[in-house]
């Protein structure tokens, strides 16, 4: 979406029109779902999470600055938010599994799962993100660095560590992996 047309949506919404809020929703809404959906790894609570990070962005649309894009400053809302439900959703999970126990033997089930979602199964919540905002959205190490409160160059590494882990990965499974075959970090 052209950027000009994001500011001055924005403009409008803070001048109290709030029906132009629905351009930033439609601009960024599939974006911000797919970004969630690979942190949270649920359907469910990742359209929640689009919600909320909605509402946050309209109360707290003042507090945007014009020195980084909207987009660097709307996934900055989403990662912080998809964090704390990532704590929230964590510290449920403890106590149902505990209780599971208690009531019955807990058995595990076994589902069939799709390549993407072994790979990402096996990442970290951070992994994850930094995969999504480098590979998929294309963000500079810099504009991830603004957006997760990290250094650029921590940021490298860590992008660095993951296509090493990748890689193995894929070769682990018995596919193989050429460097070529995973993105060059720049």
């Amino acid at each position: 979406m052209n950027p000009n047309r994001i500011e001055e949506a924005i403009h409008r919404v803070r001048a109290g029109e709030r029906q132009a809020f629905t351009t930033l929703i439609t601009a960024y809404e599939r974006q911000i779902y797919t970004y969630c959906y690979c942190i949270l790894r649920s359907r469910e609570e990742a359209e929640d999470a689009v919600q909320d990070i909605f509402v946050k962005v309209y109360q707290q649309l003042e507090r945007y600055e014009k020195r980084v894009s909207f987009s660097a400053w709307l996934y900055k809302v989403a990662y912080h938010h998809c964090l704390d439900q990532l704590r929230r959703l964590k510290r449920r999970n403890r106590l149902l599994s505990l209780y599971k126990l208690q009531l019955v033997g807990h058995r595990p089930e076994l589902t069939e799962e799709s390549p993407v979602d072994r790979m990402f199964g096996d990442l970290t919540s951070e992994e994850r993100g930094l995969l999504i905002l480098r590979v998929v959205e294309q963000y500079s190490f810099e504009e991830i660095a603004l957006i997760t409160g990290s250094s650029s160059a921590a940021l490298r590494k860590k992008y660095e560590r993951l296509r090493k882990k990748l890689i193995q990965q894929k070769a682990n499974e018995g596919g193989g992996c050429t460097h070529g075959e995973v993105a060059e970090s720049n």
